[in-house]
């Protein structure tokens, strides 16, 4: 998806696509991080 929003903004110069690929971008990243950082096993209520 990033390949084709990229693509299309590259022909047309539109500035909303720009943001869209940079949308779609960041949820990538995201959704890397969330998948590299393990899960916070500790259960605050037994503290």
């Amino acid at each position: 998806m990033l390949v084709l929003s990229w693509k299309l903004f590259s022909q047309t110069g539109n500035i909303e696509t720009y943001l869209l690929h940079k949308e779609l971008e960041r949820d990538i990243e995201t959704d890397e991080l969330e998948m590299t950082q393990p899960e916070d096993l500790s259960d605050s209520t037994f503290s």
